[in-house]
């Protein structure tokens, strides 16, 4: 029986009718199907030609093909002796382009949840698919991570910003709590970098010494300035491994943390007051406004006022800078911000079957948000030649000044 070719009139005249172009039942998937079969025939031609003369076709097989456009039927030639290997459509190829799994990607990016990514295929490709293919097809992600998680470092960054994000992951049957430490850096040409994702049970400045030594192993010899939230023993982690890295607490974690100490009847004009301290123009007027504050507040809340005398060193290192580099440096909210990039792909989730659907998660929204970090921060030279001053000779051999 001979084969139906594609009819260009018929469709001309389905197209007026408002047939769609695309889609299972869509006018091109017969000219798709047509001119796939004519090219695996013409490779079976070619294989035959140069092969044993006793070797020849030998019927056909069938198996359903995902296009980006359509699905259909296609039929593969067959040889007697079972040596030949079509190279347009391999034998257990399924898909005729990657263009579907980009898309699939590309969704799962932005935190699209497996149901929305089915439906949104199915609107584009007339494909049904399931969860467990969208899961396989994100899974790989997982390689191209852990090259990612292991690749080399610049021997130098100005400036890191460490902090840490916990979710839930199933563990043994149940749900349990562990931390993701993120490591944001900029580079020496001003530009945002995210060094690393390591995943632990809890946070600790002990977790911390290991991904710190890690970071170490992996190319990075020094580090000028290291932000940082008021994690107990994080400064003394980083001292181990970097001696020389300039440590600024976090001003915002520290008022954070101590601001539940206040009465709430008093927490507006305590903070009025506080706020002359940590926006002081000059490190002098910041110790007198300190000053200031314990005389005022200090009988009714000793242990802030404590708080903030034994932590001053790091909480006041950001003074020694002009404003352009404070502004970067005072608080950890640039890590902080990739942090709530996260919780926006993750926010649908109540928790994560395993430790890996998380991690290609978290990696596909990284590949995502590091497109906008193709440009310095803001007054990036003029930060780089505060930073040479305050760091003479750690920089010379990594720019040009």
């Amino acid at each position: 029986m001979t084969k139906p070719t594609f009819d260009m009139e018929e469709a001309i005249e389905a197209l007026r009718s408002g047939k769609d172009l695309t889609g299972k039942d869509g006018i091109l998937t017969p000219l798709i199907k047509q001119l796939t079969e004519a090219a695996l025939g013409a490779e079976m031609t070619e294989h035959l030609s140069d092969k044993k003369p006793g070797n020849r076709r030998n019927g056909k097989s069938s198996k359903t093909v995902n296009t980006p456009s359509s699905s259909f039927e296609l039929d593969t030639p067959r040889d007697r002796d079972g040596s030949f290997e079509p190279q347009l459509i391999k034998k257990h190829q399924t898909h005729l382009t990657d263009e579907m799994e980009r898309k699939i990607v590309a969704l799962f990016s932005l935190g699209t949840s497996y149901q929305d990514i089915r439906a949104h295929i199915a609107d584009l490709y007339g494909i049904e698919v399931s969860n467990g293919t969208i899961s396989a097809i994100t899974d790989k992600l997982l390689p191209e991570l852990q090259a990612w998680r292991e690749r080399d470092l610049e021997p130098l960054y100005p400036i890191l910003w460490l902090d840490a994000i916990h979710y839930k992951i199933k563990e043994n049957g149940r749900y349990v709590s562990k931390a993701v430490y993120t490591i944001l850096a900029l580079n020496v040409e001003g530009k945002k970098e995210l060094l690393g994702l390591y995943l632990s049970d809890s946070e600790g400045a002990h977790q911390w010494l290991s991904i710190l030594t890690d970071l170490h192993n992996r190319g990075i010899k020094d580090i000028l300035i290291a932000c940082v939230d008021g994690l107990k023993g994080f400064p003394e982690a980083i001292e181990t491994i970097y001696p020389q890295t300039e440590v600024q607490l976090c001003i915002i974690h520290q008022i954070r943390n101590y601001m539940k100490y206040v009465a709430s009847k008093n927490q507006k004009a305590f903070m009025a007051d506080l706020k002359c301290v940590y926006k002081a123009a000059t490190l002098n007027a910041e110790e007198i406004a300190l000053d200031e504050l314990e005389a005022k507040w200090g009988d009714k809340y000793p242990v802030v006022i404590k708080s903030w005398r034994n932590k001053w060193a790091l909480l006041s290192a950001y003074f020694k800078y002009p404003e352009y580099v404070r502004k970067a440096i005072y608080t950890t909210n640039a890590v902080e911000a990739v942090h709530r990039q996260f919780r926006k792909l993750t926010k649908t989730k109540g928790g994560f079957a395993n430790e890996n659907s998380l991690l290609k998660l978290l990696y596909a929204g990284i590949l995502k948000a590091s497109e906008r970090w193709s440009h310095p921060i803001q007054n990036w030279n003029l930060t780089l030649s505060q930073l040479s001053i305050h760091f003479e000779g750690r920089l010379e051999d990594y720019i040009d000044l």
